[in-house]
């Protein structure tokens, strides 16, 4: 099983920035995948879920309005379109992928807002 994201980097505020998660080793449309973050001395959360095929999605308060996620279950990959970043949006972005009784995670990749 792997989740590998990319789009690792540092944009300005105002800026945006994809993200995405190439999945492997397991069915994909079988599991909801989300995006959750961590910064520095922050516990891990939630930014943004999405179920099987799309028909439902939930945002954090705090991204609601800019950020978009989606999945491509053809290709196994979710994304995470993110628009006018702030620099509290600063964070390890990790992917997730969750079924009734399976949690697995991505690596995750290093977002930076600042000017």
């Amino acid at each position: 099983v792997q989740l590998v994201e990319s789009g690792v980097g540092l944009v300005q505020p105002g800026g945006s920035l994809r993200l995405s998660c190439a999945a492997s080793g397991f069915t994909f449309s079988r599991y909801v995948m989300s995006w959750y973050r961590q910064a520095p001395g922050k516990e891990r959360e939630l930014v943004a879920g999405i179920k099987y095929f799309g028909s439902s999605i939930n945002y954090a308060d705090f991204v609601k309005g800019r950020f978009t996620i989606s999945r491509d279950n053809a290709k196994n990959t979710v994304y995470l379109q993110m628009n006018s970043l702030k620099p509290e949006d600063t964070a390890v972005y990790y992917c997730n992928a969750k079924s009734a009784d399976t949690d697995y995670w991505g690596q995750g990749t290093q977002v930076t807002v600042s000017s």
